[in-house]
């Protein structure tokens, strides 16, 4: 699941697009499977849990489901006179799209906000990603926060964690 970084050729994109939907399409099952209870042993193997844990110093976030790693992106986090709060949070509303009335009707697409007026998004500017350059949000290449944001809408926000380390 791990999404690329930089704009991708034609072929790529499509590439990326069907690995994408297989994968979303794996998790969908396997939740629809854990609130249906198909079979008795499949509901109980069907994942549950969804966590995102960002590192600060190195500017990632790893995604895990059940505590088996799925992805890991580069992020931004907060630049110098800014910060990101550390700590463990449940996503507390989530926006296709969203425009910060603090910056500038800043666009943050696919945005599941943790705290506050913090969330993690999308940001079009991809070649900041790895180095500390936000507001305070965790910025994620537009594929990862599509990614993200759809996972988070499978398993929902009571059964995601944000975790978010020095």
């Amino acid at each position: 699941m791990e999404a690329a970084q930089e704009p991708l050729g034609e072929d790529a994109m499509t590439s990326t697009f069907a690995n994408r939907f297989i994968q979303v399409a794996a998790a969908a099952l396997a939740a629809t499977m854990l609130v249906f209870g198909v079979g008795s042993n499949a509901a109980l193997a069907a994942p549950n849990k969804l966590k995102a844990t960002i590192s600060i110093a190195a500017q990632e976030m790893a995604v895990s489901v059940d505590g088996r790693a799925v992805a890991t992106w580069k992020v931004s986090t907060a630049g110098k006179g800014y910060r990101t709060p550390k700590g463990s949070y449940k996503p507390v509303r989530m926006h296709e799209m969203w425009y910060s009335r603090k910056y500038d009707n800043a666009p943050m697409p696919h945005s599941v906000f943790f705290h506050g007026g913090y969330a993690v998004h999308a940001m079009p500017h991809v070649k900041a990603l790895g180095r500390p350059a936000s507001h305070g949000c965790v910025r994620l290449h537009p594929d990862a926060a599509f990614d993200f944001f759809e996972l988070v809408k499978i398993f929902g926000p009571a059964n995601t964690d944000i975790v978010i380390v020095d």
